[in-house]
């Protein structure tokens, strides 16, 4: 696509890619709510993939709440996860931390198996853009989308998910400065939160966190300690595939500039820009 089909396109759909923190979300709810269809990629995985594992490990802990486990063996309450686009806690709570159970920890074997639900459920959530967006138009009337995804959307590999938005939007890699890197790994020193990781990663970070802890097992780590030490680890992890996929797929813009764009008008010019 050329800039000048782009901003003669009757109907525009654009992926917005990079690390979380950079400014995806900003970016999309900056555009007109009455023209563009925003499809947050982590709310269709917690309501739609997630939803039932995400209810289970609520309801398995209300279990161990004496008064709730009579409640809810009797169906006298219901429990029922309350995600939106701005609030997508219970996938971060579902999610966990990888560390010593005693301090609200995952055991290892847990953790993974959490960590590929979330890889197959972001992988079928990027797979419905095509279907959403034509939704999005026959339903509601929105001629242009915005597809927000997930930070980990360079990790999903060969299963389908990139050709599907190469083929139905405009990937636009939003690339992170050095010191848009170094504010996203003081903030998650502040405040660690639950995340993504590849197999390939782990297997890397997990034996290196270990040693450099003096520890033999992940049991034994402060929950947090993990996140900590693994995120400015995971920006470098996810650089290249990045580069890599926009390279094949897509096209990059420096994250400042996509934050300067401040209007429709902005945004149309900085994909074209990119084109």
């Amino acid at each position: 696509m050329t800039p000048q089909e782009f901003r003669g396109s009757r109907r525009k759909a654009v992926t917005l890619m990079g690390m979380s923190g950079v400014g995806k979300t900003v970016l999309a709810n900056r555009l007109p709510a009455n023209r563009w269809f925003i499809y947050s990629g982590d709310y269709r995985i917690g309501t739609q993939y997630l939803r039932e594992p995400i209810l289970d490990n609520i309801k398995l802990r209300a279990m161990e709440v004496p008064f709730l486990r009579d409640l809810l063996r009797s169906d006298s309450i219901y429990i029922e996860s309350n995600i939106t686009v701005h609030n997508l806690d219970p996938i971060s709570t579902f999610l966990g931390q990888l560390g010593d159970p005693g301090r609200g920890g995952l055991p290892h074997e847990e953790f993974l198996r959490r960590q590929e639900l979330h890889r197959q459920a972001e992988v079928g959530a990027m797979r419905d853009v095509a279907a959403f967006i034509e939704k999005a138009e026959r339903i509601y009337g929105y001629r242009h989308f915005i597809n927000d995804a997930g930070g980990s959307i360079c990790e999903l590999g060969n299963d389908g998910a990139v050709r599907v938005l190469a083929e139905h939007t405009v990937i636009l890699y939003l690339e992170a400065s050095p010191e848009d890197e170094e504010a996203l790994v003081e903030r998650a020193r502040s405040n660690p939160k639950p995340m993504y990781y590849s197999p390939e990663f782990l297997r890397r970070a997990l034996p290196d966190f270990l040693s450099k802890r003096g520890i033999s097992d992940i049991a034994q780590a402060e929950p947090k300690e993990f996140a900590r030490w693994a995120f400015p680890r995971l920006i470098a992890h996810r650089r290249p595939l990045y580069a890599k996929l926009a390279a094949e797929h897509g096209y990059t813009v420096p994250a400042r500039a996509a934050q300067q764009a401040r209007s429709e008008a902005d945004f149309v010019d900085l994909v074209a820009g990119a084109l």
